[in-house]
């Protein structure tokens, strides 16, 4: 019987107190006890920055990569081994900014692992600067006459290029969260949860207070989850009203189906016959 207490470890944390992160690990425990599955069947990839220590935290095999870089890594390793849970943890600055390109091209490959996005508007490790999916006028230290861009929509992003399985979760929600998190890992295809994670330390706008006047739960309220139209509507809802929970699923071949040499099993599954390689290095 698989707990959540399974997966702590006795890593020191160095979040900050308070860090929306904290809640997200929690989930993250959460929903991968209600999977039933052990440690040494999870395999979590990351990035860099405050999100990508994610793994670090918690009892499992992780992979920590480069920042936004974490997405061709555990493409790679879905086709090596399609059979083994592939949890991908990521910042908004790393997976939309340093990683918007990897971002697209796994949503076009569709290979099978759960993406998730602690997205704080903010680059929380290198210490607040504005990140992709900050508002426009939002002031840092590096930005001082306030953010001139407009904010990236990562839903809406996610669902004009097919993902899908495209939600949106808060960290402070974390039953919530965990829910979503499992019914991701039971899709079979890249599923995207894009979190709203407050940062204490380096944006003291979007903060608890700010978010729990806002959010509301869609799934609660009787959304039909196979509606694009009707997801791409919720992905812009902002301002005073902020759309929580499952926007969209939809069944799509994920990568391996696409590739007949990988139908049989995967490729950790097979031997390795240096002869064959050979032959086929002769054959150029």
């Amino acid at each position: 019987m698989v707990d959540v207490s399974d997966f702590h470890c006795d890593y020191e944390n160095k979040w900050c107190p308070g860090c929306g992160n904290f809640p997200i690990l929690e989930a993250l425990k959460q929903a991968l006890a209600d999977q039933a599955l052990a440690p040494e069947d999870v395999l979590m990839i990351s990035g860099i920055g405050q999100a990508g220590k994610t793994p670090h935290f918690l009892r499992c095999n992780f992979f920590h990569g480069l920042h936004g870089r974490a997405l061709p890594l555990a493409t790679g390793v879905s086709v090596a081994n399609g059979e083994l849970p592939i949890l991908v943890s990521m910042g908004d600055g790393d997976c939309y900014g340093e990683g918007g390109n990897h971002f697209l091209a796994a949503i076009r490959r569709n290979p099978d692992m759960t993406l998730l996005i602690h997205d704080n508007r903010v680059y929380g490790l290198t210490k607040g600067q504005a990140s992709p999916t900050s508002e426009r006028g939002f002031v840092t230290k590096i930005q001082p006459m306030g953010v001139r861009s407009d904010p990236l929509n990562p839903a809406a992003l996610a669902l004009s290029q097919g993902a899908g399985f495209v939600a949106r979760a808060y960290c402070g929600h974390k039953e919530q969260l965990a829910g979503l998190i499992s019914q991701a890992m039971d899709y079979k295809g890249v599923s995207v949860i894009d979190i709203m994670q407050v940062c204490v330390s380096f944006n003291t706008v979007n903060t608890y207070d700010w978010y729990k006047k806002r959010i509301y739960d869609i799934n609660a309220q009787g959304h039909p989850t196979d509606d694009w139209n009707a997801a791409m509507e919720l992905a812009f809802t902002g301002g005073d009203k902020i759309a929580t929970g499952l926007f969209y699923k939809k069944n799509r071949p994920c990568f391996a189906d696409r590739v007949p040499g990988l139908a049989e099993n995967p490729l950790a599954a097979r031997s390795y016959d240096p002869a064959r390689v050979q032959a086929l290095l002769d054959q150029a």
